[in-house]
């Protein structure tokens, strides 16, 4: 996914490195850059615009304190990474929806293995957003997945992150996103078959 702008990586790198030095304008830059990204994920972890504002701007308020505790790589992942934890620290805080696990976990903390109907041969929800309606009503249907579900579709379909880094911003083993991942698309699909009759 392309930046808003036509800010290159180099160009980014220098910013970041400007932005850990104190300067402002060179973090309002990113800022600019990123606060499409960075809203749409907060709104579809929250489910709500007036809550996911405030999680976006007290997201970007800890990401200026703490730019000096980057350590390189992408800062696009850093950020959405502090964008989702402020996300879940809210939801805590309004004890709007507990986070419990949804399927029993093994030894190892990893989600049981799906079993071999569960292996996703459809293409993912990105194409199918492409080819029915447009994002809002997607959108609609994403809020009604289960927010363990909601925040691995976001990252990876959406936000084009590989699972390592979907893993590393929820804190859990690839695994358990690969097994998230494919019964969130299965999900979806159900939904747009039923709503659409839509058969990918």
């Amino acid at each position: 996914m392309s930046l808003t702008n036509s800010t290159t990586q180099w160009d980014e790198s220098s910013l970041v490195a400007k932005a850990m030095h104190g300067n402002l304008e060179a973090f309002n830059q990113l800022v600019l850059n990123y606060q499409d990204q960075a809203y749409g994920l907060a709104h579809s972890l929250m489910g709500d615009p007036a809550p996911a504002e405030d999680v976006t701007q007290d997201s970007f308020i800890k990401a200026f304190q703490k730019i000096a505790q980057f350590r390189g790589g992408s800062f696009r992942s850093w950020l959405l990474k502090i964008v989702t934890h402020t996300a879940y620290d809210q939801m805590r805080r309004d004890k709007r929806q507990p986070i419990t696990a949804l399927y029993p976990e093994d030894e190892e903390g990893e989600e049981m293995e799906s079993p071999s109907w569960l292996a996703d041969p459809s293409p993912s929800v990105e194409a199918i957003v492409e080819q029915a309606e447009r994002s809002q009503y997607i959108q609609s249907l994403l809020d009604e997945l289960p927010e363990a579900y909601r925040s691995v579709i976001n990252l990876i379909d959406r936000y084009e992150m590989d699972y390592q880094e979907a893993a590393d911003n929820l804190n859990v083993p690839i695994g358990t996103i690969k097994s998230r991942l494919a019964r969130a698309r299965l999900q979806m699909q159900g939904k747009l078959v039923r709503e659409t009759g839509f058969m990918g």
